[in-house]
């Protein structure tokens, strides 16, 4: 991940359209080293190395006003803590615009109070923009005035609060950019994997072929893929229906194939509750 660049690379072809990356995400935080540390490895960082996408940790710090660097500062009201100023922000979000004019942006504030991130949020970011700016707060916040005026969304990992923005902005950036063509080797990477169509992912194995006593589930060996793709799917309605009841809920089956492998899986619980019931009364 380079440092953030002030001029964009162009077509030689055509002075007015960007090239690569497919995604830009420029993240503002008061980490910048400690993020590109992490977000520079593995799958993220070979697709930054090919240009396919483009991750920038901004240090918030630079576009201070004032000697010291000051980034924040007591909360008018009083209370525990400092609130981040709106000043610094707001001219670290500007330059970060200015360098890739040309793009859909959105501007995210990783915040515990926002929508809840989800793979299907993901796919939409990822389909709707090829910019993301993420917002990372710190201390007790950010002012208020910043997010009424420059925000357009805020997104939340989950109901419970960190330290700082910085972790929820790299789980969001991984979410959305391991999904942006060629990055992964495959669709199919990501489209068979846990919560793309309202599903857990089924059961993975690999080798040895026995390992403490458990085997590897026959079919899984057999080399017919058509028997494997069933048994695949069939183990992911399973899986979601035991641990994630409220996902399995709104999961509709309305082709002929799937509610006949739904009625196996019905008969194959009612087989197993009707066995364990006999197991236990002798």
């Amino acid at each position: 991940m380079d440092e953030e660049k002030k001029t964009p690379e162009l077509h030689a072809s055509d002075e007015s359209a960007p090239v690569l990356p497919l995604m830009r995400v420029d993240i503002m935080t008061l980490f910048p080293d400690t993020m590109r540390a992490l977000l520079g490895e593995s799958i993220l960082g070979r697709a930054a190395v090919k240009d396919i996408i483009e991750i920038n940790c901004i240090q918030i710090r630079d576009f201070t006003e004032n000697k010291q660097g000051q980034v924040d500062d007591y909360s008018y009201g009083g209370g525990w803590g400092c609130v981040m100023m709106a000043q610094p922000l707001k001219s670290c979000l500007d330059f970060v615009k200015d360098c890739a004019p040309w793009r859909k942006t959105r501007v995210i504030y990783m915040s515990p109070q926002g929508q809840t991130l989800t793979q299907a949020k993901a796919r939409e970011l990822r389909e709707n923009y090829d910019h993301l700016i993420l917002v990372c707060g710190h201390y007790e916040g950010v002012d208020e005035r910043f997010i009424e005026a420059c925000v357009d969304e805020e997104i939340s990992i989950g109901d419970f609060v960190v330290t700082g923005g910085e972790i929820p902005a790299m789980a969001l950036t991984d979410c959305v950019c391991r999904m942006i063509p060629g990055v992964l080797s495959d669709e199919e990477c990501y489209t068979g994997e846990s919560h793309w169509d309202g599903l857990l992912e089924y059961p993975q194995y690999t080798r040895p072929e026995t390992w403490e006593g458990r085997s590897v589930p026959p079919i899984l060996l057999s080399g017919h893929h058509a028997n494997v793709a069933k048994w695949r799917r069939k183990q992911a309605i399973i899986r979601t229906r035991q641990r994630r009841p409220d996902m399995y809920e709104k999961l509709e089956f309305t082709t002929k194939a799937e509610k006949k492998l739904l009625a196996e899986i019905e008969q194959e619980l009612a087989e197993s509750q009707t066995d364990a019931k006999g197991d236990t009364e002798t």
